[in-house]
């Protein structure tokens, strides 16, 4: 049996109130990925995750050429999800970047995160971006197998190995 993706699912500008709860969310997540990746040492990777996204979105809901969404499903009396997403130029053209697409854990499993991307896509079209790019994290297994079921491809890979004591 294969899950209907929700239909009734909209992207809905997010508002100040929101933005707060949702970078500070993002701040910890987004360490705690670098911090699990080996990337960061958990000592600094709150501040430079606070510093990255305050130069991202300076201006927060208002930085230009920045989208940044409640997801709604008009059968659910809250949001499901949130997206980020901008416009970039990738030097082949214009791409639409995801910087962060997340679906809140009651609502995983259901079809909204294939939703979501499929209005990444129309959405890109309508900025006359012909392809939609993003960065997932090698430890995120579930995300991974999502995008390349949607047809994601890999563009670049860095590997590591520890060859520590």
């Amino acid at each position: 049996m294969t899950l209907q993706e929700p239909q009734d699912v909209t992207l809905v500008e997010m508002d100040e109130t929101s933005f707060r709860g949702y970078t500070d969310h993002l701040v910890h997540d987004y360490a705690a990925d670098k911090v699990k990746a080996g990337v960061w040492s958990a000592e600094e990777a709150e501040d430079r995750a606070a510093r990255e996204v305050e130069g991202l979105l300076p201006e927060g809901t208002l930085t230009r050429d920045h989208y940044l969404y409640s997801v709604r499903d008009e059968s659910v009396p809250a949001e499901v999800g949130i997206l980020w997403i901008s416009p970039r130029n990738s030097g082949t053209g214009c791409t639409l970047w995801i910087y962060d697409v997340i679906v809140h854990e009651g609502f995983r499993r259901r079809g909204y995160a294939s939703r979501i991307l499929h209005l990444v896509e129309d959405k890109a079209r309508e900025l006359g971006s012909a392809k939609v790019e993003l960065h997932v994290f090698g430890h995120n297994h579930g995300a991974r197998a999502l995008y390349e079921k949607l047809g994601y491809t890999p563009t670049s890979i860095v590997m590591a190995k520890l060859v520590g004591d």
